[in-house]
């Protein structure tokens, strides 16, 4: 149980640095979103975000949804974490 715990916990904390790699490559207009390795960060990153623009609409041009995204990822993450200590207090 542990070790599913502690996994879920590292695929998480993974998954949130990818989504802010995500984040900061859309500051960039030259990145060719159909090349590798791009396109391979957005078919892993953009159903998880897509939840979420579904939700909040860009307003003025601003996608403010992946904000919403990593919080709720965030959330997710430290519930795991906390259940990892209830599970194993000691180790």
């Amino acid at each position: 149980m542990v070790l599913l715990i502690t996994t879920l916990s590292t695929f998480i904390q993974l998954y949130s640095a990818l989504l802010i790699i995500r984040i900061l490559l859309t500051w960039f207009p030259n990145v060719n979103w159909y090349n590798q390795p791009f396109s391979a960060l957005s078919q892993i990153t953009d159903p998880y975000l897509n939840i979420f623009r579904s939700i909040i609409p860009p307003l003025g041009g601003m996608d403010f949804s992946p904000i919403l995204a990593i919080f709720v990822l965030n959330i997710a993450g430290n519930l795991i974490r906390s259940a990892a200590f209830a599970v194993a207090p000691f180790g």
